[in-house]
């Protein structure tokens, strides 16, 4: 098995997935706005609750509720808890 093959880990799948979903969603039309921002948020949501689990940085599930509130919330949320300091 080459090195490469072994570089498409579940985790990544799932990115690539969502990022192929999400880019044809924006091909798709000016309809799908909101399928998109949806896709945004599940990999988000997705991304914050991998790092949290990693990092054990806990007050990052904060982020999973400000997901109601939109990509434009959350994300930068999840990024100014991340950027702390963890003991």
């Amino acid at each position: 098995m080459s090195s490469q093959a072994s570089d498409l880990t579940p985790l990544r799948l799932v990115w690539l997935g969502l990022a192929l979903l999400g880019a044809a969603l924006a091909l798709w039309g000016e309809h799908t706005r909101d399928l998109s921002e949806a896709v945004g948020l599940l990999a988000l949501a997705i991304w914050c609750t991998v790092e949290t689990m990693v990092r054990r940085n806990w007050l990052a599930f904060l982020t999973l509720p400000a997901l109601a509130l939109g990509i434009g919330c959350a994300l930068p949320l999840y990024l100014f808890i991340r950027s702390r300091r963890i003991a």
